[in-house]
């Protein structure tokens, strides 16, 4: 197939590019700067200068295409602050891949997130089915995350228009060698502030997967996903952050520290508002769906590793 990649040199398009090209796949990557095009020339990918607000760019390039997996996301804008006005550039870069494959039977797949974002009751471990709800149920509590699983939404409905449309669901541990996500972004603020925290008793769970195990997912809902598949891309359901933090105060050399939700955003910046948030995920359907198992460490060993210390 011929894949049209958005994102394809960031975090996970990293993983995603080389397990494509190895499958047999040609990929044509959009890059919005020269240095991401010569990393994606690199990897034996063809770059496609152009940006989510090139929109008549993404609707050419997906009608040309076998297949699109839609990775990117205005993270820079939403980490100011703008939550809301970079999911609304995912929405009109998926309006125009969707226009671009209406009819067609191909595949567009695309990510989305998992904590925080599905409106479940803390504690409550999501699975690929939750989150499909209309208007009117309960309110999710990240600031911004309704734009998104809005957008995932119109994804899915997509499948009523002749697109082969899934949705990637991620967890915010998303990690491997490279991480420039949440988990370094926590180590970040652990080393400067002196301290790795975690909330109340710390037995809050976030869902974690390896970058590469992540990609895969990706892969294989490109080539055999049916329209309208929700997939969880979840190695481990749930890793208790007093863990996490822990892990973080042995390699830095600074206490563990259990703090208020309330100071939170003292001790992880940005990340305080879900860091003490309890959403377990779960990935059955997925791993039956797609016979996909993950082969790479788990979160706590990958900090084990080292790398994200160095």
């Amino acid at each position: 197939m011929r894949v049209l990649v958005t994102g394809a040199s960031g975090w996970v398009g990293r993983g995603l590019v080389p397990d494509l090209i190895a499958a047999g796949h040609q990929v044509v990557g959009l890059a919005r700067s020269d240095a991401a095009a010569a990393a994606l020339r690199r990897a034996g990918a063809e770059a496609l200068p152009g940006s989510l607000d090139d929109l008549g760019v993404l609707h050419e390039a997906a009608a040309s295409s076998d297949g699109v997996v839609h990775l990117a996301f205005k993270h820079d804008i939403a980490f100011s602050g703008d939550y809301a006005g970079a999911t609304l550039a995912d929405r009109a870069a998926i309006e125009a891949l969707g226009e671009a494959l209406a009819g067609t039977g191909r595949p567009l797949v695309i990510a989305s997130g998992i904590l925080g974002v599905l409106g479940l009751p803390p504690g409550a471990t999501a699975t690929e089915r939750d989150g499909l709800a209309g208007p009117g149920e309960r309110d999710v509590p990240l600031a911004g995350g309704r734009g998104r699983l809005d957008n995932a939404r119109h994804t899915l409905a997509l499948a009523g228009r002749g697109v082969r449309s899934s949705v990637v669901r991620l967890p915010p541990a998303t990690h491997g060698a490279g991480d420039n996500g949440f988990v370094p972004a926590a180590i970040g603020f652990a080393r400067r502030k002196g301290a790795a925290a975690y909330v109340g008793d710390g037995a809050n769970r976030w869902p974690a997967v390896h970058r590469d195990d992540a990609a895969r997912v990706f892969r294989l809902a490109l080539e055999s996903a049916p329209a309208g598949s929700v997939l969880h891309a979840v190695g481990e359901e749930g890793v208790p952050i007093r863990e996490v933090a822990e892990t973080f105060a042995a390699h830095l050399g600074v206490p563990a520290v259990s703090v208020t939700a309330e100071r939170a955003g003292e001790y992880v910046g940005f990340l305080g508002g879900f860091w003490g948030i309890d959403g377990p995920a779960a990935a059955g359907i997925t791993r039956d769906l797609l016979r996909w198992r993950p082969v790479h460490p788990g979160l706590v060993a990958d900090l084990k590793e080292g790398h994200y210390f160095a």
